[in-house]
């Protein structure tokens, strides 16, 4: 019996799970103070999506956010989690770039450093863990938990002394779903703690209703690291409560040490904070037992929500849920966790919206099938591989060890746009929205979405909270389109700015005192403007709302039937569009970066 010792999440992995990882430096930076005092293990504060949400939402460097928290938090050892060869993107990257990240995450502050593998590949791992060891850093091996056939309870065990050998200081069992039952977890914790000689921490959502009584079981097995989030950002998707699980423990032998009345006030404080964000509130607050079955992490299940209602399909959000497992299965029981949740979540929602299993195969799961990612769990389906890869090799090694350096080109690629190397880093990840994030602020045009008051915008137009947000379709001279009003900026000069989404693109307009559209402050398309609908067997539309990556072909350019012509990116996961039919190209209607949606005719085949 030991003194437990806590892990707060409250700085990403909380509102990752609850607000899309929407939460901002300053309202973070608010609370350190107090934050500090605490006297948590570590505080969970960066990697998972806080990387990309900070360059491509919220329009802040990454790096410098936590240069700031080191700074507002001297006293408290800060964590991150690292998903091992994808960093935090969603490819395997080379040795170089993997140590260069790691090595300037500690430079800037990171002391614990949590990796894992999305399939457990410790293959994966081995350049991670040798740059954190190298930088005098605590490496966390994480064993990413799910149920399946071809898992079991003593391969987690096996997994946790390979992270042992490896030189990791601690392994922690990473229940991103929320599928440990308290039986389970006894099981687990007291066969790890057998063979282990390091610690045992255990980090579970609280999806299933079940993580707090898993927490119980854990301590009372020999787990005294325990993962927890505050009060106002805990439970549903997110973790269990902080103070809950302090004051079940307090007076007991167990007793974390930690100060209740300290805590309340930072739950009060993020309980203000969380309602400026209540545009991104996922709907998962409550219990969710079916991810028992699914095993849909939360993140993920918020992301699929979102997709579907945007597209105005989400009446199809129960046939993806059980489209997943199939998916799933096909491709040897991979556990749901970045980046293979999406892997499989964006894969399951083609097969329901095109009506057809695999008619649309993204590319990832092509490079997952070339053993791109690593070595899937179990046996993967014959047919699906044949279908997406063809004959095409699949690798038997390492994935990294088919990758060359890459820091040096990167650089090059990215010119003077980049100041630094954490600005290289920036454009690794994510070459993209990098790119388009360092060229904003080079031109001095950085703008994070924004923020909408509902509360406020409601009293002036006399409308309740709960009226505000509005789902209704309009026909214009023949074509239909899907309107979504998310809410109102505040009155300037007579003009009240609303934003609305059409057929899934953001879009905003000025509407007058007397309540006609002023045109010349809206974004809409008159008629020539607009991309035709599909009409004919030529016409190649996209089957999701995305953005366009790259374009493949020219005008005039022969195709045949099948061949890729656009790859579009929806949900970080990328699609090559195939030409319907075969014959020449006609024309082309959109352009690198463009905003598309279903119906649209993207390219003409004649």
């Amino acid at each position: 019996m030991a003194k437990v010792y806590v892990t707060d999440t409250i700085l990403r992995d909380a509102h990752q799970c609850l607000i899309a990882t929407r939460m901002r430096t300053e309202d973070m930076l608010g609370i350190c103070d107090k934050l500090d005092k605490v006297g948590f293990w570590s505080l969970e504060c960066w990697g998972g999506a806080t990387f990309d949400a900070c360059v491509r939402f919220l329009k802040e460097d990454p790096w410098e956010r936590l240069r700031k928290l080191r700074k507002a938090l001297p006293n408290t050892r800060l964590q991150m989690l690292l998903r091992g060869q994808n960093i935090l993107g969603y490819r395997h990257y080379p040795d170089d770039v993997v140590r260069a990240f790691v090595s300037k995450s500690a430079e800037h502050g990171i002391d614990v450093f949590r990796v894992f593998d999305a399939l457990n590949d410790v293959e994966n791992l081995k350049s991670s863990i040798e740059a954190i060891k190298d930088a005098g850093k605590h490496a966390e091996g994480a064993i990413s938990y799910t149920t399946s056939p071809v898992h079991t309870l003593d391969g987690f065990v096996s997994l946790g002394q390979r992270f042992e050998a490896m030189g990791c200081d601690s392994v922690a069992i990473k229940d991103m779903a929320g599928l440990l039952t308290p039986s389970v977890t006894v099981k687990l914790v007291e066969k790890l703690i057998d063979k282990l000689n390091i610690p045992v921490h255990l980090h579970s959502h609280s999806t299933s209703g079940l993580a707090s009584l898993c927490h119980l079981k854990a301590v009372e097995s020999g787990c005294v690291h325990i993962d927890t989030a505050i009060s106002s950002f805990s439970e549903g998707t997110s973790h269990p409560c902080t103070e809950s699980m302090v004051a079940a423990f307090q007076g007991t032998t167990y007793d974390t040490g930690l100060d209740l009345s300290l805590l309340q006030e930072i739950g009060s404080y993020f309980k203000k904070v969380r309602k400026k964000y209540h545009q991104f509130e996922s709907d998962g607050t409550g219990i969710d037992i079916g991810v028992q079955v699914n095993q849909i992490p939360g993140g993920m299940i918020s992301n699929l929500h979102n997709q579907l209602k945007e597209q105005g399909v989400l009446d199809k959000l129960s046939d993806v849920q059980a489209e997943i497992p199939r998916v799933r299965k096909d491709l040897g029981y991979p556990p749901l966790v970045t980046p293979t949740s999406q892997i499989v979540g964006t894969q399951a929602v083609l097969n329901v919206l095109t009506k057809e299993r695999y008619k649309t195969i993204t590319n990832e799961v092509k490079w997952y099938l070339q053993g791109k990612y690593g070595q899937p769990p179990g046996d993967v389906n014959q047919e699906v591989r044949q279908k997406a890869i063809g004959n095409e090799s699949v690798l038997d090694c390492r994935p990294a060890d088919s990758l060359k350096d890459e820091m040096e080109q990167l650089a090059k690629d990215i010119g003077d746009l980049a100041k630094n190397e954490e600005d290289v880093l920036i454009y690794a990840m994510f070459p993209d929205v990098g790119r388009d994030y360092l060229e904003q602020r080079a031109a001095g045009t950085l703008k994070p979405e924004e923020l909408l008051s509902v509360d406020s915008d409601c009293k002036a137009n006399n409308l309740s909270a709960n009226e505000a947000p509005r789902d209704f379709s309009v026909t214009l001279h023949g074509e239909t389109y899907q309107i979504s009003v998310t809410g109102a900026g505040r009155a300037q000069q007579n003009q009240r700015p609303f934003y609305i989404t059409i057929d899934g693109v953001p879009e905003e307009i000025l509407v007058d005192a007397i309540g006609e559209m002023v045109p010349e402050a809206g974004h809409q398309k008159d008629d020539k403007q607009r991309r035709p609908n599909v009409s004919k067997a030529g016409d190649v539309s996209a089957s999701m709302p995305g953005t366009v990556v790259s374009i493949l072909v020219e005008i005039g350019q022969e195709v045949s039937a099948g061949d890729p012509i656009l790859v579009v990116e929806a949900m970080k996961m990328e699609t090559e569009i195939q030409a319907s039919q075969a014959g020449l190209i006609k024309d082309i209607h959109v352009k690198k970066g463009d905003t598309v949606s279903p119906n649209e005719t993207l390219v003409e085949i004649s």
